[in-house]
């Protein structure tokens, strides 16, 4: 048995690629959205290195099909509306809770752990998602990308839900898959976990220098 090592008095969870492989249903909707404006679809493959750091920069990248680079604003401001009214309607259709998420969950309640969602998917996105997932109960606050000014890679969202609950920065642990959430909860004063199988365009998150690596959130009963 592993060593628990991290005592936090706070847990905050990414949601897209930590707790839910969402990559389908955005593909479908990147998909139909370049078929709507009259480019070729794109592929589940290739979206899902595109993912995590918000609608507005997946559309972008939809556009460019590299994950920085320049864009057409004219061709954004065509392809952002209808890419919103598809994922709309197609939020969840197709994607589902990775494996160990509830077991995970349900460990962090059984132990009585303060656990909030912060994610970069703005809040029309995020609390249909974790609504129709059965998850949304689990958490005690809920900051999507849209709540505050900043979102990750920015400290403010986990700055915000440790002062929200008065706990300090170094008491708090971060549950995340990629470099935004590396990035974040070390500029805020976080410990960060990071899972395996999430979105970081195609990067082993072992290199960005989370504290560990998981496979699985069942796996938490390790560490905490």
């Amino acid at each position: 048995m592993v060593s628990k090592i991290f005592k936090p008095k706070l847990i905050m969870i990414d949601v897209d690629g930590t707790l839910v492989d969402s990559v389908p249903d955005l593909a479908y909707c990147v998909d139909q959205t370049m078929i709507t404006m009259g480019r070729d679809a794109w592929g589940e493959e290739n979206v899902r290195h595109w993912v995590g750091n918000g609608v507005p920069k997946l559309v972008e990248r939809s556009l460019t099909g590299k994950l920085e680079g320049d864009f057409d604003f004219k061709d954004f401001e065509e392809a952002y509306p209808i890419f919103l009214e598809l994922y709309s309607k197609n939020t969840s259709d197709r994607s589902f809770l990775y494996d160990g998420v509830i077991e995970g969950l349900d460990y962090l309640k059984s132990q009585g752990y303060t656990v909030g969602c912060v994610t970069n998917k703005s809040e029309q996105f995020t609390l249909p998602i974790l609504k129709d997932l059965g998850i949304f109960n689990y958490f005690e606050i809920v900051i999507s990308g849209d709540t505050l000014e900043k979102k990750k890679p920015d400290p403010l969202p986990l700055i915000h839900a440790a002062k929200f609950f008065g706990v300090n920065a170094k008491d708090a642990l971060m549950l995340g898959d990629s470099i935004s959430d590396v990035l974040a909860s070390r500029a805020a004063g976080y410990k960060i976990i990071c899972m395996s199988y999430g979105y970081n365009h195609g990067n082993d998150i072992r290199d960005a220098g989370p504290d560990i690596v998981i496979d699985s959130m069942a796996e938490l009963i390790n560490y905490l």
